[in-house]
């Protein structure tokens, strides 16, 4: 085909036009109908729409993030074009970050930064132990080969049963609850969706063990935050390492901030820094596949919403 003609919106950003013309494609203005449009902004869905009712010509939309639950919500998700997201793009810091939040708890490692006294011995070593994680993609897969190294015995729980590269056991998400006991880590790292929101409530924590954390990389909303609360306070799981909380932020004053068994970090799994590279070159190989007519990179189902 002809050199793509790519808008960028709701503003131009220069990571985002290198990486169109990188690709081979041009950087033309959101009214100069454009065949495709990078959306930079997450947060502004009604602005897409906005965008896609004046333009009816645009047949790919890339989307800056990998969870894609807002646009799902407004219900912008169709069939009549094109739908791609960062999935997968940002799989290696998020995944990076997720271990971090891991070794934090099970080495009681908030307790000792603070400390000004010795202390009592602590800590759980994370060779030869169970580990179940909840999502089968692009940060699953990767979790999976950082934690090869430490012998683990893994149970991924997925919307598609078929074995995952690395996993142990791969099994639908209908077997959830028996993935849960003798886990010592229950790590989130799935799309949002709704048969997904409030996955891990007070029956899925009264299953996990006692020695056990969950961490979440995912979404908040995933968790069932008071349920989370009250088994924190009652022992009834090890703790909680959380880059993502429900409400997000988490207010000031919140109960989870005073719990010495939860570790929060302010979605940083991936910050602005990680992101853009990581970004840019997914703008970059979609431009390239889209003028050259072959299949894009993390495309989006509708009807599964992510």
């Amino acid at each position: 085909m002809s050199v793509p003609r790519i808008a960028i919106g709701p503003r131009s950003a220069s990571f985002a036009a290198d990486a169109v013309v990188a690709g081979g494609g041009s950087v033309v203005a959101a009214e100069d109908s454009p065949d495709a449009i990078v959306w930079l902004d997450p947060a502004n869905v009604s602005g897409l729409a906005d965008q896609l009712a004046v333009s009816p010509g645009i047949r790919w939309v890339q989307l800056p993030m990998a969870g894609v639950e807002r646009i799902a919500e407004f219900g912008l998700l169709d069939h009549d074009r094109v739908w791609t997201s960062a999935k997968a793009s940002y799989a290696e810091p998020v995944a990076e970050h997720a271990l971090a939040l891991a070794f934090a708890g099970l080495r009681h490692l908030p307790t000792r930064v603070t400390a000004r006294s010795w202390g009592a011995p602590a800590g759980t070593s994370l060779y030869d132990q169970r580990v179940t994680i909840l999502g089968g993609g692009g940060i699953a897969r990767l979790l999976l080969e950082q934690l090869a190294p430490f012998r683990v015995e893994t149970t991924v729980v997925r919307r598609q049963p078929e074995p995952l590269p690395g996993a142990s056991h791969t099994v639908p998400v209908s077997k959830l609850h028996g993935a849960l006991p003798g886990a010592l880590l229950v790590i989130l790292a799935l799309a949002l969706t709704p048969e997904t929101v409030g996955i891990i409530g007070a029956p899925e924590l009264a299953l996990m063990d006692e020695s056990a954390w969950l961490i979440n990389v995912a979404r908040g909303r995933h968790v069932d935050t008071d349920a989370l609360v009250t088994g924190l306070a009652a022992g009834s799981i090890a703790g909680a390492a959380l880059d993502v909380t429900d409400p997000e932020p988490l207010p000031d004053g919140h109960p989870l901030w005073d719990m010495p068994n939860c570790i929060i970090t302010p979605h940083t799994a991936d910050t602005i820094e990680m992101v853009v590279p990581l970004l840019a070159e997914r703008i970059r190989t979609n431009v390239g596949r889209f003028s050259a007519g072959e299949a894009l990179i993390g495309v989006v189902d509708p009807e599964a919403g992510y």
